[in-house]
């Protein structure tokens, strides 16, 4: 199974006062520089769903996509995704939000390994509370699976667990909070606290 790769960035971030996520500074660095750190030494090519104006994040990808319909959600840049990575001849796509800089490095092969016969797979981690949550933004997910996306978008459907009901999960229970998302500057705030500085370094996580 050939698996590409997609960063979701197209959010409109209201949260966090409508700025691009993906260029939020988070010790020294971009949260989207932190994702593909950690993404891009797993699978090849990474593309990124970005809405906005593209220019500053052009040199971390050649895979620029835009939602066919802007407005449908993480679910619209998913299928974007899909057709990009069956227009290359890839068999699935994995996806990842660009505010989780904390992504485990054997992301990729614990959804590849949790899936079944060639199906999707979810990764689902214990928060910090100690309660078992499901992350769907975080998926791989089959290009087979472009037919029933769009007809659910057409039908005002864009929850994304809900296109993921019949998929396997990847549990992450030896990783503290490893899919951490960055929704408001008080989020931004804790995850700059919970990075370490080594001197002349890259910056990492605790």
């Amino acid at each position: 199974m050939r698996l590409v790769a997609l960063v979701l960035a197209g959010g409109e971030a209201r949260r966090m006062g409508g700025v691009d996520k993906a260029l939020l500074d988070l010790g020294g660095a971009p949260l989207i520089t932190h994702v593909l750190r950690r993404l891009a030494p797993q699978i090849a090519p990474v593309a990124i769903s970005f809405n906005g104006d593209a220019t500053h994040i052009a040199h971390y990808s050649k895979a620029i996509l835009r939602d066919t319909v802007v407005g449908q959600g993480p679910l619209g840049g998913v299928l974007a995704g899909l057709t990009w990575a069956a227009g290359i001849g890839a068999d699935a796509l994995v996806t990842v939000p660009v505010d989780t800089p904390f992504i485990p490095l054997d992301l990729v092969a614990r959804l590849r390994a949790a899936s079944v016969e060639g199906g999707a797979s979810y990764a689902r981690s214990v928060d910090i509370e100690g309660e078992m949550r499901a992350h769907p933004a975080v998926a791989l997910w089959p290009v087979s699976m472009r037919a029933d996306i769009s007809q659910a978008l057409g039908d005002g459907e864009r929850r994304l667990r809900i296109a993921l009901k019949s998929a396997a999960h990847a549990d992450f229970h030896d990783i503290p909070d490893p899919f951490t998302n960055l929704n408001t500057p008080e989020d931004l705030a804790r995850a700059r606290s919970r990075m370490i500085f080594p001197p002349g370094g890259e910056s990492h996580d605790i």
